[in-house]
């Protein structure tokens, strides 16, 4: 009975070994994760919530559009592309200061609202553009400033990303991103899916770019970075 049951002790043992170390595809932990976590959060409700968020008085109180096309500077007679645009929060103010605005998003029904917003507010300096999940879409030296506002954490390879988006901004352009602390705040999403500053700084300087400034006190709750592209 002994050896019988050593041997059952055995064979339990060896099994769960060869469990432990079976592999399980689901439980991989791949950079894109973050990327495919962050759009799942955000998407975990419908699009047109999304939009009535992001057009509240809520976001006015600590976005402070004001404030942040101020800190922008001069637009007269330059292009900008608002990456990301969502439901154009930016896009139609920016259009009131730049000479063009391409409002930038993957998402269809984000450019759908888009282009009923524009053509219902009669812009006519805003184009709406669909882009890929891996490229701004900017052709070359299009842009005077490329402006990405919540919208950093969720892009994939990000030194890559804007190692090529460089190339469609202007010899004397500019790289600005707006995204949330690092930290537990009342806004934004979840602290594992942002990026601190540091990170952003270095994959910014992967991607080739230089002169990166960082603001940390216009807006309550985010960052804010300018950089521009190292040109050969």
């Amino acid at each position: 009975m002994k050896t019988i049951s050593r041997l059952l002790l055995l064979f339990i043992l060896l099994s769960s070994f060869q469990s432990a170390c079976q592999h399980d595809p689901h439980k991989e932990n791949h950079t894109s994760d973050k990327h495919n976590d962050a759009n799942a959060h955000m998407h975990q409700r419908p699009v047109a919530e999304l939009i009535r968020n992001f057009e509240s008085p809520e976001r006015d109180a600590y976005q402070q559009p004001g404030k942040v096309i101020a800190y922008l500077g001069d637009l007269q007679g330059k292009t900008v592309m608002d990456l990301g645009a969502g439901s154009g929060y930016f896009s139609v103010r920016l259009a009131k200061q730049a000479q063009k605005v391409i409002a930038a998003d993957v998402n269809d029904e984000f450019l759908k609202y888009l282009k009923e917003r524009v053509a219902k507010e009669g812009l006519s300096n805003v184009e709406v553009r669909k882009v890929p999940y891996d490229d701004c879409g900017l052709k070359a030296q299009e842009a005077d400033l490329l402006l990405v506002v919540n919208t950093y954490h969720h892009i994939e390879n990000r030194p890559e990303y804007f190692a090529k988006a460089a190339q469609g901004i202007k010899s004397n352009g500019r790289l600005v991103i707006i995204d949330f602390f690092k930290t537990e705040l009342p806004v934004g999403p979840p602290v594992p899916h942002k990026l601190s500053i540091d990170e952003v700084v270095q994959e910014l300087k992967q991607a080739g770019y230089h002169s990166i400034k960082v603001e940390v006190n216009l807006l309550p709750y985010q960052y804010i970075i300018e950089a521009t592209p190292r040109r050969p």
